[in-house]
């Protein structure tokens, strides 16, 4: 009580500036999905939430020459929704790459004189290259009868013959082909690439297999074209695949696995059974010496690899007679599983050196912060470009050069991309959300996680990108060419969205964390969140309902600000005015009294102060009567409050939200005597005036200087407006003098 009416004597009250009114302490209650008995107002699945599943039995062949895929699938799907199923839908994301597919046709471009060739849009077809599924055959399992389905670009209805009611499990078939792309000559997630020095080829195989789509309780049949960016909404389920390839190939996959002994020499598989006891460092299966052997003589008989993967959502593998292949054990909580590493020369020294120790770094850390890593591997295979992430197996650029020397800049991209494909085991692939629908979802956790990695295990890295400060430079471009991060995948802008779908998210959680909640409660309220949602469907709301839920922080603000809109943070200090007391008092009944020069009553301050080199203003301290508030009785001792206020430094500052993101307020105060004081202020100051709120804080020692957020922690994008004494800006004429 005394505190507001202490406050209210120094003139602190709020003050309500014009202002255009934007609701942006609102709650979201009004905008995210209403609570149900799938999925609860607190964030946590409902006592009714289900979830579809669908398990693969899969045979496929790479013919090498001809880059020919071939394949048959069993898939068994298991209706657990409340509701009949009448047909059943499939992704078929290689027909992005078929002739008249839907990317091509909506592609925007134009001709641009003098335009890079490597930078104009390209079709499949232009290539000669005839991309997409050939579907052979849909049949009924136990009749082998024929289905009948229809193909909608990348999606495949199956006509089932009767209905599926809950609980019901219906197991087709399908027969399909088609021809592997030059990933070299295509910005695609798979393919392969050929090394003409050595007449051999690499391949990273994803998407190559029809995929049933996810239908759940938000949204029914999660159907969505793949065009391209936004990627996948896929089904858990167990995998048995059986892999035939060239019998000189290693080959790495989803999954454990299962007959080494067809597969593999007697000294590679004791090479193989050593890695997994061996925690210190990496064990060699295939040394460089042997995968260069084996790059020489091509075999021409046929091996088949059997893995098994349990609780997946998706099913990728590599193969190449140039890899080579080291694998290590990792410690993670009850379980160890194994980190393998495969590369060719091409990736020497850099990745025997870098790569299986990545992976290690990062299931340990992603599995403090969210769950003990449950799958039997995780792999790491060196590609020459962009990453790629998929269950237990994820495909990296990073190479060195020619000569097997490397900048710092590929050093650090390639330990950033096999940290964050890596993390993806946990965001999405478990974590599994709905990728064509909101990137941000993986990729904006992933980052956050990435980077948090990167600070932990390895100093010699930048960790800019992905924090406020890095963010900054972005979030103060153009408006109108930016989306929300709350924005459907494939509707961002290209040059956006890596900014929109991971930078930003990433700086958000950041400055969640280190300035808003504070490490040890986002921790533990992140942590609930991946623990609830392992194995299931989360959305945005459940992730939301959650962070709020486990910490009691109300964060509808900053959702609200950080992914619904495209503000920023531009806080300007307009203004910092000290004061002292006067050592006299006045009745406050005296109306006859009249304000000294100096007296906050005086309104002498037409003009802003531009530094502290006029000295403190002094105000008069009013005596008060007994004073009454609410129902208690609350007598003040105006002396003890002179007192305790004589001689102290008042500063009232003045702050103006110009950027839009209401935000937490870190002041730096510098002392006379050089000394320095951070004090953090909840973005709540805003919660009554949007734009324009004043506070009074009250020091010992004189202030010589004040910045606002002097670390660039919350993302401020203008920090030239953030310092008092205010600089004078040069003009265009006192530059040109200096030089």
């Amino acid at each position: 009580m005394k505190t507001l009416l202490f406050l209210l004597l120094l003139g602190a009250a709020p003050a309500f500036a014009q202002q255009k009114w934007q609701g942006k302490f609102e709650q979201l209650d009004q905008t995210l999905p209403t609570p149900n008995s799938y999925r609860s107002a607190s964030g946590a699945p409902g006592i009714n939430y289900w979830q579809q599943r669908a398990d693969y039995e899969i045979d496929v062949e790479l013919n090498e020459d001809t880059q020919l895929i071939t394949g048959k699938e069993t898939i068994t799907y298991y209706n657990n929704a409340p509701e009949v199923l009448r047909y059943l839908w499939l992704q078929l994301d290689q027909n992005n790459l078929s002739k008249g597919n839907m990317t091509d046709k909506t592609e925007t471009n134009r001709v641009r004189d003098s335009i890079p060739a490597k930078f104009f849009p390209l079709s499949g077809d232009m290539y000669g290259y005839d991309g997409g599924f050939k579907i052979k055959s849909v049949k009924d399992a136990a009749t082998g009868k024929d289905l009948p389905f229809t193909i909608n670009f990348t999606m495949m209805r199956v006509d089932i013959p009767t209905p599926m009611k809950t609980g019901d499990k219906y197991a087709f078939m399908v027969e399909w082909s088609y021809i592997e792309k030059d990933r070299m000559k295509y910005s695609e997630r798979g393919g392969y690439e050929f090394f003409p020095e050595d007449g051999n080829a690499l391949f990273t195989i994803a998407q190559w297999f029809p995929r049933m789509c996810v239908f759940d309780d938000y949204e029914g049949w999660q159907n969505k074209q793949f065009i391209g960016q936004g990627e996948y909404a896929l089904v858990f389920g167990n995998y048995r695949v059986r892999i035939t390839v060239p019998s000189d190939h290693i080959v790495g996959a989803s999954g454990w696995l299962q007959n080494p002994k067809e597969v593999l020499t007697k000294e590679q598989i004791d090479r193989f059974d050593r890695a997994q006891k061996t925690f210190d460092a990496p064990v060699f299966i295939v040394t460089e010496e042997e995968a260069r052997k084996k790059e020489k003589v091509r075999s021409k008989k046929k091996s088949t690899w059997h893995y098994y993967a349990e609780d997946v959502r998706d099913f990728a593998f590599a193969t190449s007679r140039k890899f080579i292949w080291d694998a290590m054990a990792v410690k993670v909580g009850d379980k160890t599983p194994l980190a393998q590493s495969l590369y060719p020369k091409e990736g020497n020294p850099l990745w025997a050196k870098e790569s299986t120790k990545a992976i290690k770094n990062t299931l340990e850390v992603y599995s403090e912060r969210t769950f003990d890593y449950p799958y039997p591997t995780a792999y790491s295979v060196h590609t020459a470009d962009q990453g790629m992430e998929y269950p237990m197996i994820c495909f990296n650029g990073g190479r060195p050069k020619a000569d097997g020397t490397w900048s710092q800049r590929t050093y650090e991209s390639m330990v950033g991309v096999i940290i964050h494909e890596v993390g993806h085991n946990f965001f999405p692939m478990i974590v599994n959300s709905d990728e064509r629908q909101w990137s941000w979802m993986d990729e904006g956790l992933n980052s956050f996680l990435e980077r948090e990695t990167k600070r932990e295990r390895y100093p010699d890295v930048n960790i800019n990108w992905g924090s406020p400060k890095g963010m900054a430079g972005y979030m103060r471009g153009d408006k109108n060419m930016m989306r929300p991060i709350m924005w459907q995948s494939d509707n961002i802008p290209g040059g956006d969205f890596g900014p929109n779908a991971y930078g930003k998210p990433a700086a958000a959680l950041t400055l969640l964390r280190e300035t808003v909640m504070g490490p040890e409660l986002f921790d533990k309220a992140f942590k609930e969140y991946a623990q609830r949602w392992m194995f299931k469907h989360p959305k945005p709301a459940d992730f939301f309902r959650t962070m709020e839920d486990a910490s009691a922080v109300d964060l509808d603000w900053f959702w609200r600000g950080w992914f619904y809109t495209v503000d920023n943070v531009d806080v300007e200090l307009d203004e910092v005015k000290w004061f002292k007391v006067k050592a006299d008092a006045k009745e406050v009944e005296n109306k006859g009294v009249k304000a000294q020069k100096g007296d906050l009553a005086s309104g002498n301050s037409k003009s802003k102060a531009t530094d502290f080199s006029n000295g403190p203003q002094e105000f008069t301290m009013v005596n008060t009567p007994e004073t009454y508030y609410g129902d208690f009785r609350n007598r003040i001792n105006d002396g003890e409050i002179r007192q305790a206020l004589t001689n102290k430094n008042l500063y009232e500052i003045t702050l103006k939200n110009k950027g839009g993101l209401v935000t937490p307020v870190v002041i730096e105060w510098t002392y006379k005597d050089g000394s320095k004081e951070i004090e953090h202020i909840p973005a709540e100051i805003w919660r009554l005036n949007e734009t324009e709120v004043k506070k009074v804080f009250v020091k010992e020692k004189e202030v010589t200087r004040v910045v606002i957020d002097p670390t660039g922690e919350t993302g401020e994008v203008f920090p030239a407006d953030n310092v008092f004494p205010k600089k004078v800006a040069e003009n265009k004429f006192d530059q040109l003098k200096k030089n």
